[in-house]
């Protein structure tokens, strides 16, 4: 029997994503200004109309609708022809503080997390990024395209773009690709045969090999005929609506919290970037070929009251020694996850896009506890 497994992933220039960036642009500016902002910002979006809502506390001054119009301008739209107007489109924000009821809890000086919830982090070793070949290589085939746009290389390419990655697990020890999938939005005047062609030997052959992965996979470009009308003049998009593509592709599983638009003390967010950091961490020193690790938080409550591990079968050590290893150097308390990644800092815009894991420039994905976690081998 045939074992497939499939992700997808979006350009910055699809609706929903837009809206991430949005919103995390936002976080970012009240960070830069106040570090101990409280943000939880929501973005929605359709034709040539930008609303921008939710809970904010902060001393800082900020000027919404200019980071929203600067948002769109940077992904490259430019009219109601390609999707939005960033100068013309209608933009309302809706914005309060921040509920007192919440704010008792998180307000205090062994932080309290923001909400109840529970939150996933995964790694294995597919990849030297610790991500699943599925995810990783959808994530990368819009990435370049993007850029390929902007530089003006991809001719007839517009910013709303989607790719899904299918790969075969038939053989466990030689994965292969057995579909791309990219639907890219171009101009009404193109050449189809020179556009499908790029997009494979340009996109689809240098991700898959950058990967040595196989390029004789079966190919889908935009599987109706043509993409013309894109970006939020065909969809709406919304903040938070992408929590796959931000994580692990469905390769783990996940807690149902999104993450743009929401300050540390949201553990949604930093609770997640915390099970990320340890799963790499014990893979990486290679306690297990794969982890998941589960966590839950009270409203109010600094430490979590539930941890859970999942090795899959793949662990070296027994889930004894891993539980261990994890509690022994991961500090799940809230005030200590944000100490320990610094995650008061603008860093946010940067994840909104091309998935929040696997990025070597965030320190959720540094690897620091790898000789430590070693000695429990």
């Amino acid at each position: 029997m045939k074992k497939f497994f499939t992700s997808e992933s979006v350009s910055e220039g699809h609706p929903d994503k837009l809206c991430d960036q949005i919103s995390d642009a936002i976080l970012d500016e009240c960070l830069k200004q106040d570090k101990n902002s409280k943000v939880a910002c929501e973005t929605f979006i359709t034709d040539n109309f930008v609303l921008i809502g939710g809970e904010i506390k902060t001393t800082a001054i900020v000027d919404y609708k200019e980071i929203a119009k600067w948002v769109l301008s940077r992904v490259g739209y430019k009219d109601e022809s390609t999707g939005i107007n960033p100068n013309k489109a209608e933009i309302i924000v809706k914005i309060h503080e921040q509920s007192p009821d919440i704010a008792i809890g998180v307000e205090k000086e062994d932080m309290g997390a923001g909400d109840q919830g529970i939150m996933f982090g995964y790694a294995n070793n597919e990849t030297s990024n610790y991500m699943p070949y599925s995810i990783q290589v959808a994530h990368d085939l819009v990435h370049i395209a993007s850029k390929l746009r902007k530089a003006g290389a991809f001719k007839w390419a517009q910013p709303d773009m989607k790719s899904q990655v299918t790969i075969d697990y038939t053989n466990s020890k030689n994965p292969r690709i057995e579909t791309i999938l990219m639907s890219v939005q171009h101009d009404k005047d193109y050449n189809k045969e020179e556009f499908e062609n790029f997009i494979k030997k340009n996109i689809m052959d240098v991700i898959a090999k950058r990967y040595n992965l196989n390029t004789d996979f079966n190919v889908l470009i935009n599987p109706t005929g043509r993409f013309v009308i894109g970006g939020p003049k065909s969809d709406t998009g919304l903040t938070g609506r992408k929590i796959i593509v931000d994580t692990y592709g469905g390769y783990s599983r996940h807690g149902g919290g999104a993450f743009s638009g929401k300050d540390a003390s949201k553990v949604d967010r930093s609770a997640a970037y915390m099970c990320r950091y340890a799963a790499k961490n014990i893979v990486a020193a290679r306690l297990a070929d794969q982890l998941e690790i589960q966590v839950s938080y009270a409203i109010g409550k600094a430490d979590p009251i539930s941890i859970f591990i999942e090795s899959f079968g793949t662990n070296k050590v027994s889930n004894d020694v891993l539980y261990k290893a994890l509690i022994e150097n991961f500090n799940f308390n809230l005030s200590s996850i944000i100490k320990e990644l610094d995650l008061n800092s603008p860093v946010y815009f940067r994840t909104s896009k091309y998935g929040h894991f696997g990025k070597k420039e965030f320190n959720w994905e540094k690897l620091d506890k790898v000789r430590v976690l070693k000695e429990f081998l």
